[in-house]
């Protein structure tokens, strides 16, 4: 018997879960006679579609809509939880561990394979600023917008509960770096959020609260265009939300947020939201990379020089050919890493049926954007949009893309029950510790040095 035909699967974000989702219902027939195998190796068991994720910290949807489960939706693919370390594409193997290799103790294992898809994403772009990695929050995972929302509370409950007013002046100091996509979205939900909480603390109101935006160019959201970007910049400032254009954040030591027009900002609160890099595992590859660290691919979306590999995303420099200019590539967004998902999964199967390859070609739609319920920023096919129909329009486009039926159903449903029901203001921060309680009441008590009895 000969082997199957192995396709590796890099990571399961965006690219990685659609384009094996892809495979296997085009390669239906060879999975089911073993002719072909497709293993997914990823980091965590779900994809997380990242659009939700301030809807989620604002608490307008559960956290478990935000994600979806890889072994329900790859029911034919084999899954590996786990991460990558290097990758031989000469030798056809790639180095990984997985939770088994690490309770083993056994050390990283060889995987070989056929065709590899790589595709692990991207990682928080993070800059030499002293104190950040002691004090700043990121915006990239499920964990972390709702640790997000937990501390938002949590300040909230330390303002209303002390005495000191240079602590709660701190405590009610929230500073975001970046003003793209997530930077902006995340302060817009959780402010409004934050607003409608503060009705239920007696010594807090929504004007105690301070917000500041950090954005080191000078415009705010560039994917939704200059007009659109101005609008946004006013209706955060028409909500007390202090917006501070070219200017940038030079040190976060001992809580204080210092920025480079020479303000400093006491704060308990500085999220990091400012930019994105490919992830670290392409340095560890035999692949050709770009200036950026990025895998240089054709527009077939082919390894750039190297065969039986591909790539797609955040981690790959793809030629857009629909932009008539030499030398130009497509953003690294979830609009082109969808579409391009797809494109690859039919060249994969091609490429292993000796039929020809087709290019990847998708002129660049419009992006939309929420500034918190009911308002928003929109430009899409050149209309421009603001205000409750690009809100409107932001909430219908994310959830015709937000994989399977049941989570689409899911999701509406719960916007359906947040419209008629008054928001959730609870903070779970015990979540993130689970064992805190169980370990305090354990440990025993200071100075007793009895033995339990029997």
């Amino acid at each position: 018997m000969t082997e199957p035909a192995r396709i590796l699967v890099v990571g399961g974000g965006y690219v990685g879960m659609y384009t094996a989702l892809r495979l296997q219902r085009q390669l239906r027939a060879e999975l089911r006679s073993g002719a072909a195998e497709i293993v997914v190796v990823t980091p965590e068991p779900y994809m997380t579609y990242q659009p939700f994720l301030p809807e989620a910290a604002a608490g307008s949807i559960s956290p478990r809509h935000v994600v979806v489960p890889l072994r329900r939706v790859l029911d034919r693919c084999r899954i590996l939880i786990g991460e990558v370390r290097s990758v031989d594409h000469a030798e056809r193997t790639a180095t990984l561990s997985t939770l088994a290799t690490d309770e083993e103790g056994t050390g990283p294992v060889e995987l070989a394979y056929d065709e590899l898809v790589i595709a692990p994403g991207s990682v928080s772009r993070t800059l030499p600023v002293p104190g950040l990695a002691e004090h700043g929050i990121g915006f990239k995972t499920v964990e972390e917008a709702i640790g997000l929302r937990n501390h938002v509370i949590e300040q909230m409950d330390i303002a209303s509960s002390t005495r000191d007013p240079a602590i709660r002046d701190a405590a009610l100091t929230f500073v975001f770096v970046g003003g793209g996509y997530a930077g902006v979205e995340a302060l817009a939900e959780l402010e409004d959020m934050a607003r409608y909480t503060a009705r239920y603390y007696h010594n807090v109101k929504p004007g105690d609260l301070r917000w500041v935006l950090v954005e080191a160019t000078g415009r705010i959201l560039p994917e939704v265009g200059e007009k659109m970007g101005r609008y946004a910049v006013r209706e955060l400032r028409a909500r007390n939300v202090d917006v501070r254009l070219e200017t940038r954040l030079d040190s976060c030591e001992d809580r204080v947020a210092v920025l480079s027009d020479g303000t400093r900002l006491p704060t308990r609160t500085l999220v990091w939201t400012a930019g994105v890099r490919p992830a670290p595992l392409l340095a560890a590859t035999d692949l050709p990379l770009d200036g950026r660290g990025r895998i240089r691919c054709t527009a077939r979306l082919s390894v750039e020089g190297v065969e039986h590999a591909w790539a797609a995303g955040d981690a790959a420099a793809v030629p857009d050919v629909t932009s008539g200019e030499p030398g130009g590539e497509c953003a690294p967004n979830a609009q082109h890493a969808v579409r391009q998902a797809r494109v690859l999964a039919e060249n994969v199967v091609a490429s292993l049926r000796g039929q020809p390859l087709k290019e990847y070609a998708h002129a660049y739609a419009g992006s939309v954007a929420s500034l918190g319920l009911h308002k928003g920023v929109a430009h899409v096919y050149g209309r421009k949009l603001k205000g409750y129909p690009a809100w409107l329009m932001h909430r219908a486009y994310h959830l015709s893309r937000v994989p399977t039926f049941n989570r689409k159903a899911r999701v509406l449903a719960e916007w359906t029950l947040s419209g008629l029901f008054k928001r959730e203001i609870v903070s779970l921060g015990s979540l993130e510790h689970p064992r805190a309680e169980f370990e305090l009441a354990a440990s025993p008590p200071p100075g007793d040095d009895h033995e339990p009895s029997s």
